[in-house]
């Protein structure tokens, strides 16, 4: 048993926030899952890192390039490959749960942000490519992937659902995932083992807020916004509407902590771990952080502690002029574009 394992036992799940290619063939991954890690995600930035700085690529980079491909289509074939083998290594896992935990996630190209019909079909094409039963697509939280969300879970596909930095944005998202949902079951489709988490970023939120907060507010505001939106959570996926709905073999959305690296040196490096731990949810960690709680991390359930002082500091946030939902967009806005721009920087040697 590990703390990791104590954490699992408390009802979430521990993600990696990486990958590479030397992660999963050293045996790192498979060691850290049987530590009680319990699934894998990845973005562009994370790849950009890894196809920069890990020897086990040059070779197949310099053959890909000597083929007639564009940068992407390269990109691809290194990233579905990693996310294949990542996903073989986390399948015991996801068959040991019965499909609940043990997931990888890949994102769809950045700059289909603003476009459903782009976003759905690329997402269908990756699924299809990954062809693996545990792969999460990973689509951002505009109004463009909300409106994508609902036909993917339609046509059956599991989804992560990423930058996400509000209630109201999260709350827009469980009506599109419920819709899709009663789409397929009027269909006689099977729901069940379609798999939505919606990533909630942390640390970003405090980084922005702090220097505009009193000091007794400082480093509190992200959490307390967790723990008001695991309320909503509990209310809408607990409420009548969505119990017929999981009679009939759906599963409920679970929240996912993401951007769970402390940014402040000041700040406990596992603030936002100890801080959320709470049942039927996700943290994903960079690897700094999760050797951080190994460490010296608190095993214990804490997402629904003092929940009326964390809507009173939301209420107080407010009060000192603070828009939470003004400032999602501009973090929804600005988390795109460093996507984007990782994107493009990891494509350019693939050129």
């Amino acid at each position: 048993m590990t703390i990791l394992s104590d954490v699992k036992a408390l009802g979430q799940q521990i993600w990696l926030d990486n990958l590479s290619r030397s992660l999963i063939q050293s045996g790192e991954l498979a060691e850290m899952l049987q530590q009680g890690v319990c699934g894998v995600t990845s973005n562009p930035a994370i790849f950009q890192k890894a196809f920069a700085g890990d020897a086990l690529y040059a070779d197949e980079i310099a053959h890909l390039k000597q083929q007639n491909l564009s940068p992407k289509q390269r990109y691809e074939t290194l990233a579905i490959a990693d996310v294949q083998a990542a996903c073989d290594v986390c399948l015991p896992e996801f068959e040991s749960t019965g499909g609940k935990t043990g997931f990888v996630s890949l994102e769809v190209a950045p700059d289909l942000s603003q476009d459903t019909e782009g976003t759905v079909a690329e997402a269908k094409r990756l699924h299809a490519a990954i062809n693996r039963p545990n792969v999460l697509i990973k689509v951002p939280t505009t109004d463009a992937g909300v409106a994508a969300l609902e036909q993917l879970v339609e046509a059956g596909i599991s989804i992560n659902l990423t930058l996400l930095f509000s209630r109201k944005q999260t709350l827009k998202a469980y009506e599109a995932y419920t819709k899709g949902i009663k789409a397929r079951l009027a269909a006689s489709k099977p729901v069940d083992h379609i798999q939505v988490v919606a990533s909630f970023f942390l640390s970003r939120i405090d980084s922005a807020l702090d220097a505009t907060l009193p000091e007794h507010l400082q480093g509190k505001t992200a959490i307390a916004l967790a723990k008001a939106a695991y309320l909503d959570w509990e209310a809408f996926f607990g409420g009548e509407h969505f119990t017929q709905l999981a009679a009939q073999g759906a599963n409920r959305m679970q929240l996912l902590w993401a951007s769970t690296g402390v940014k402040n040196p000041a700040y406990p490096d596992t603030l936002y771990v100890d801080s959320l731990i709470g049942a039927q949810t996700v943290n994903t960690v960079p690897d700094a952080t999760l050797k951080a709680f190994i460490d010296h991390g608190t095993a214990k359930a804490t997402l629904t502690d003092n929940t009326d002082e964390a809507l009173a500091q939301l209420a107080e946030a407010e009060k000192a002029g603070i828009d939470l939902e003004a400032l999602a967009v501009r973090l929804q806005e600005d988390g795109l574009k460093q996507f984007e721009d990782a994107f493009n920087k990891l494509l350019a040697p693939l050129a």
